[in-house]
């Protein structure tokens, strides 16, 4: 055995709740150098060789039992940084997961070939420094801003301010990805390092074009699983070792191994692709504001629009806005209409009903006069959703009773869950077999313009046909929503249409996140001065409004204080546990009997059946249940330990079927 600190304290790799502890093991002699804090490893579990991270070393064990060795050290490269150690520790406890679980998030895996190219003692020393920034350009976006300038200063003098910001602008130099791009630049003159997340690869790119006009290339390293484990795993090696010192990319790289931390930013926030889609199932946001008190780094979460977990923040006093004063955001911003308006209604008496109304046609046809047209629809595809003509009925499949759907003018009717034709369809409930369109998508709205505004170029951006940007010339750019393209120079003109359908969804955001999403697509177009014009068709509400005031912080504002009443999410916090009802059922039992004792009570709802949004499979059974537990922050972390300790014992016991247990999970309500 080894002759100094004999002990190594692993952790396996397992996502059982029970074992998410480390555990002892022995130190050979011939593994003595190799063996550091932070290397992978291979040990010996439970009859099997199992993958795990050494966490330290110990001049001796408490096991009370002889010690396997170390089977393996699989590299000497310590990829596990204390920082990302104790950031993944926290996370694992917000949201009652296992450190397995979510180090499998922060580090990637890895590439045997490129190990050699960054030693041990490169890693440790900190190998060459980055290069430094020789001068932040004269003109920054921030100025636009009333205190833009005095949170560049501090970060740039060495502080940790906390801002919020909601751009103005998603195009141009005046853009976000200039706004983050400086901001990141000013904390790497003063030295220290920054981690940017992004929702998804489009923002990536811009905002990594943004950065390489400030910051030498060197200096940034980019994160995303899309670009393959090689690039990704590099590039983590490159922040290891500090030869890079901004790292960028989607959710997993908020856990970055960044040397002095200086800056963390979350862009767009509300986006649902920041939740990663495997347990703990965190948040990109939370991960970060984590880290940022754990580091004491600087914060900025920016957005078009605000969502209610960041204006929680504003009014707690933990960020504070970066705004531009009322005249700068009129100069800046297009101008809006609502077709549901009296004035509009009083022009066209058909507004409400039309899927174009009469507004919404002038501001394209003019606007195809000055530019590109951004047109926004809410359903992909051509016609997503079918009904019986007679009865009304949404017509479903004969095979799975999946709803039907066409893909194109002439074809055949095609389940969107099993992919079954049905040429010969026949209603359940009428008997009729004549169909309808319940919903008109993507492709079949720009069939309609192309056939309104003959010899226009029709351009479409959808599903996984998704367009980053497009030309400044004139066409009609038809998208999705969160699939719009930037256009350069801007877009004359942009149609919000199917915003009623947007409001209507079931589910408690369905407002702030269709506010989100026409704020978006309204910051591509040009200022009002320029011609610029947005028309959205939804009905008179807070949500049109506050695109009309062009107020996000306004209506985050509305919108958190109706959740404080109804105590809902994020006023308090909630944990939902979804399977078989008995387990269900005897999970939050056990829970609620060991909260009581320490004079917690929860305020619950369920078991209810768990509705499914596809076919049923053998992991999804339609007798699950799910109940929802709702408790405030002050008791938060004496609930998640309680959860956390109970699911871990259940799995121990193996005395009932688990149950999936999530927090603060967007799509619950």
């Amino acid at each position: 055995m080894a002759a100094a600190l004999p002990v190594a304290r692993v952790l396996v790799e397992s996502s059982l709740p029970h074992l998410d502890r480390p555990f002892d093991y022995a130190v050979p002699a011939s593994m003595d150098d190799e063996a550091r804090p932070g290397v992978r490893v291979k040990v010996s579990f439970n009859g099997q060789d199992l993958a795990g991270f050494l966490l330290e070393r110990l001049a001796e064990s408490d096991a009370g039992t002889t010690l396997l060795p170390l089977a393996k050290v699989v590299s000497p490269v310590p990829v596990l940084t204390p920082a990302v150690r104790d950031l993944a520790a926290a996370v694992a406890a917000r949201y009652a997961g296992t450190l397995s679980d979510v180090l499998r998030l922060a580090v990637p895996p890895r590439v045997a070939r490129l190990d050699k190219d960054f030693p041990p003692a490169a890693v440790q020393d900190g190998g060459e420094a980055a290069p430094a920034v020789t001068g932040l350009p004269g003109t920054s976006a921030w100025s636009a801003y009333r205190n833009g300038p005095a949170f560049l200063r501090h970060l740039g003098s060495g502080g940790s301010p906390r801002a919020v910001i909601n751009p103005l602008q998603g195009y141009g130099p005046g853009g976000w990805p200039r706004l983050l791009a400086e901001a990141a630049a000013a904390a790497h003159a003063a030295g220290r390092g920054a981690v940017l997340v992004v929702p998804d690869n489009r923002d990536l790119d811009r905002l990594e074009d943004a950065l390489h006009a400030v910051l030498p290339e060197a200096a940034v390293a980019r994160l995303t699983a899309e670009d393959g484990p090689t690039p990704r795993y590099r590039n983590f090696l490159r922040l290891l070792a500090g030869q890079a010192r901004v790292a960028i990319g989607t959710r997993s790289a908020a856990f970055a191994p960044v040397r002095n931390l200086g800056l963390v930013v979350c862009w767009d926030d509300g986006d649902d692709l920041h939740i990663e889609q495997r347990a703990p199932y965190a948040h990109a946001r939370e991960v970060l504001l984590l880290r940022a008190e754990q580091e004491g780094t600087a914060c900025l979460l920016a957005g078009h629009a605000r969502s209610t977990e960041v204006q929680r923040l504003v009014e707690a006093g933990w960020v504070l806005p970066v705004e531009a004063d009322r005249p700068d955001v009129r100069r800046t911003v297009p101008r809006v209409v609502n077709t549901a308006d009296s004035f509009e209604q009083e022009r066209d008496p058909l507004a409400t009903v039309a899927r174009l109304p009469g507004a919404a046609w002038r501001a394209a046809k003019e606007g195809l006069e000055r530019g590109p047209v951004l047109v926004q629809v809410a359903r992909a595809g051509y016609a997503p959703s079918l009904a019986c003509e007679t009865c009304r009925e949404p017509a479903r499949c004969g095979t799975c009773k999946g709803p039907l759907a066409l893909a194109g003018t002439s074809a055949l009717p095609q389940c969107r869950w099993c992919s079954t034709p049905a040429p010969d369809w026949r209603c359940s409930h009428c008997g009729g077999r004549r169909l309808r369109k319940g919903a008109t998508g993507v492709l079949r709205t720009a069939e309609e313009l192309g056939r309104a505004f003959p010899g226009t170029t029709v351009v479409t951006s959808s599903g996984d046909q998704v367009k980053a940007s497009v030309g400044g010339g004139k066409a009609l750019v038809v998208a999705t929503v969160g699939a719009e393209p930037v256009a350069d120079g801007g877009y004359a003109a942009a149609l919000l249409l199917d915003g009623d359908s947007l409001l209507r969804r079931e589910t408690l955001r369905a407002g702030e996140d269709t506010v989100r999403r026409w704020f978006n697509a309204a910051a591509l177009v040009r200022p009002a001065a320029a011609g610029g014009l947005v028309v959205v068709t939804a009905s008179d509400t807070a949500a049109s409004g506050a695109l009309l005031r062009w107020d996000p912080a306004g209506y985050a504002q509305r919108e958190l204080s109706l959740r404080a009443e109804l105590q809902l999410p994020p006023a308090v916090r909630i944990a939902s546990v979804t399977g078989p009802r008995a387990a269900v059922e005897h999970y939050t039992g056990a829970v609620e009997a060991e909260l009581e004792t320490a004079g917690i009570t929860l305020r619950t709802a369920g078991p209810a059946p768990l509705l499914l949004n596809g076919p049923p499979s053998p992991r999804r059974a339609a007798e699950d249940v799910r109940t929802l537990l709702f408790f405030p922050y002050g008791q938060a972390a004496a609930v998640v330990r309680v959860l956390r300790v109970t699911r871990a014992a259940a799995a121990a016991k193996r005395s009932m079927d688990p149950v999936q247990l999530r927090l603060d999970g967007v799509d619950v309500l």
